[in-house]
């Protein structure tokens, strides 16, 4: 084999792991049922930016708005003696149904019509009134709650 194509091929190799997206990611792309639908979600960079939580596209610091309400939900589960996984920390935040962005649409809202919850710019299509009740017919934050694990 030739130089050239053993390199190409051992590139090919190692993508799959440079597509992976990491575990906050994954899980909250699950948790949010942006997975449904897509069989290659995985390794969807579309799927859920690292913007969701990052004021940059390729993730890092600094944390957009609601990047720092989930680290403070973090803190806060901390302080009360909690020890929850990111899964719970996310749906604790989720039902408080505020605004980290100032956008006027709840964090909740903006997980449920697919924005960004920590962009101002990024806000739904629909006025505020009609994704409610589209929300709350889909199962409302309840729809977003972990999954319980069975012994």
């Amino acid at each position: 084999m030739r130089p050239r194509a053993a390199l190409a091929l051992l590139a090919l190799a190692g993508a799959g792991a440079a597509l992976a997206l990491p575990g906050f990611r994954l899980t909250a792309i699950q948790q949010f049922h942006y997975d449904q639908g897509n069989p290659l979600w995985e390794y969807d960079r579309k799927v859920m930016s690292c913007a969701y939580c990052h004021v940059k596209e390729t993730g890092g610091a600094p944390w957009n708005a609601f990047g720092q309400a989930l680290q403070q939900q973090f803190r806060a589960d901390a302080a009360a003696g909690r020890k929850n996984k990111f899964p719970a920390v996310l749906y604790d935040r989720l039902k408080l149904m505020q605004d980290a962005d100032g956008d006027g649409y709840a964090d909740a809202l903006e997980v449920y019509a697919r924005t960004l919850p920590g962009d101002p710019a990024s806000t739904p299509a629909r006025p505020v009134a009609e994704l409610e009740k589209a929300f709350t017919a889909a199962g409302g934050v309840a729809q977003y709650a972990p999954k319980v694990k069975k012994p």
